[in-house]
């Protein structure tokens, strides 16, 4: 006799409820598709086609001019008047003009002692030069550390001021303009500005301050960023690529042909008459460099740029640190454009061409467009008609432009450049050589510790190395993939794997110094 199995009664209304839940969606999805879903989609597509077209034309354009720059424009030697400034006997070093640095810092403790002996170390007249270490640190060990090098430098005889302030208002603009206000300031008229990561060459001074005294309309001279850790990981090298482009080409191109370009915050110079002309620093945005260049600018004062004079730095080696510093460069900028379209377009100081410049190509296109175009059209828009057939993208706007804006922002052209190597406000964290130390002396550590970690502490490192944001947009991109290759005509599926790939290996911290 055969034993019967036991049935199990399932209700019809559970048995056909997720049917019923996939056919409604589907319904309500056949329902907008056409009326709502498509037409907003092609708009998306045109828009970005749009702000594709606009950057592609700004590169080739960039492109052109830093070619004529570098084969027929004169040397800043030749454009403007330059005499270096020699040591004379007899009027010893008063021929050389009095120099206030700046060094603005907040909790630097890698990266301090750097900063402080190179600019101790300025091949300058004793007498003529002031430093003034700006201090906002907010740990007590961190701000006499600082303050004791800064006592250390002095006992030498070098003319160096530790200040601080009560509180951190305005950040780095607060703390600039705090350190301008002090009675020692009044007779320096150039102020040479370095972050704290940075290590200018002895002779940084004597090769950047006779452009401005030799011409009083020059407002800024600045150097060039190299960097130091460049070779550290695979984000310190893509960055070290974006930076390239900008300093070979958007700064040489804006100095060459506007006389301006927006101040990198650290390795310039300043006349301080230019500064207080201008309104001095604002902290309205996050970018106070720029603010102020673009103030300084529409009021008639030019600015120099000098590829070969160059400051060693540090790059965000973590990728916390790179957002922060990402999340301050693009949404700054769009913000301090929204607060001064106006006044550029209504000054009469400027020409109508040199508006137009700053307007449409400094602001519109390299600080907004170049943001937006980059993520919406190629992370969200293509991926998205993948899922909406009806919505086509043509091959030019989705392949052609990006590849030629890809090759235009490359290493590569960039080393055709130069002949050479091709390769809310939080302050950006520098590691110093913590990193470079932990991994040299790793090993004796291991050695000398008996206590094994506990794997509680391992597990919960891998959950802050992850990504949440990165890994949704892995799965979305992924599921785009598949569907494109079980029903795409266009194989994007090959581009949407790769993004898959990156932002998989973003999400789940795999790029950048793990600290």
């Amino acid at each position: 006799m055969v034993e019967s199995q036991p049935k199990v009664f399932i209700p019809d209304s559970i048995q056909g409820f997720n049917y019923d839940v996939a056919g409604q969606i589907k319904l309500i999805w056949d329902v907008i598709k056409a009326p709502l879903i498509v037409p907003l989609l092609n708009a998306g597509v045109y828009i970005c086609l749009a702000m594709a077209l606009m950057l592609f034309m700004e590169r080739v354009y960039m492109g052109i001019v830093i070619i004529l720059v570098k084969l027929f424009w004169k040397k800043p030697e030749q454009r403007y008047k330059y005499e270096p400034l020699q040591d004379d006997v007899e009027l010893g070093s008063t021929n050389f003009p009095v120099v206030l640095v700046q060094i603005p810092m907040f909790n630097e403790k890698e990266v301090y002692k750097v900063s402080i002996g190179a600019a101790c170390g300025l091949s300058w007249p004793a007498d003529r030069l002031v430093i003034q270490v700006l201090d906002d640190s907010t740990d007590p060990v961190i701000k006499q550390m600082v303050e004791m090098e800064c006592q250390r430098w002095a006992s030498k005889g070098i003319n160096i001021t530790y200040q601080i302030r009560e509180n951190r208002t305005g950040y780095k603009a607060g703390a600039l303009k705090e350190g301008l206000k002090r009675s020692y300031v009044k007779h320096c008229e150039y102020v040479a500005i370095f972050d704290a990561d940075f290590r200018p060459e002895p002779d940084f001074l004597r090769r950047a301050i006779p452009f401005l005294v030799g011409n009083p309309d020059l407002a800024l001279v600045q150097a060039r960023w190299r960097f130091v850790n460049a070779d550290e990981c695979l984000l310190t090298r893509m960055q070290e690529m974006s930076l390239d482009y900008h300093f070979t080409v958007e700064q040489e191109v804006g100095s060459a042909t506007h006389a301006f370009f927006g101040f990198n915050g650290t390795a310039g110079i300043w006349r301080i008459a230019a500064i207080n002309e201008a309104g001095g620093w604002k902290d309205r945005t996050t970018v106070e460099d720029m603010d102020l260049a673009v103030r300084a600018s529409l009021r008639g004062w030019k600015f120099l740029y000098l590829g070969d004079l160059q400051a060693k730095s540090e790059l965000p080696s973590t990728l916390r640190a790179f957002r922060f510093q990402q999340h301050r460069w693009s949404c700054g900028p769009a913000n301090l454009f929204r607060k001064m379209v106006m006044e550029i377009v209504r000054n009469k100081k400027v020409k109508f061409w040199k508006k137009v410049y700053v307007i449409y190509s400094f602001f519109f296109v390299r600080k907004i467009i170049a943001h937006m175009v980059t993520f919406f059209f190629y992370c969200l828009v293509i991926p998205l008609t993948i899922l909406v057939p009806e919505v086509h993208v043509p091959i030019w706007g989705a392949v052609y432009i990006p590849s030629i804006i890809t090759i235009l922002n490359s290493a590569t052209f960039i080393g055709l450049l130069e002949y050479g190597r091709a390769n809310e406000w939080v302050v950006t964290e520098k590691l110093g050589d913590s990193v470079n130390n932990k991994n040299k002396t790793g090993d004796a550590a291991k050695k000398a510790t008996t206590v094994k970690a506990a794997p509680k502490k391992a597990r919960s490192k891998f959950v802050e190395r992850l990504n949440m944001l990165e890994l949704g947009f892995a799965a979305f991109l992924f599921i785009c993939g598949c569907y494109d290759f079980v029903h795409g005509k266009h194989n994007y599926f090959i581009y949407l794997f790769l993004q898959t790939i990156t932002f998989s290996i973003v999400g789940f911290g795999y790029v950048g110094t793990i600290v």
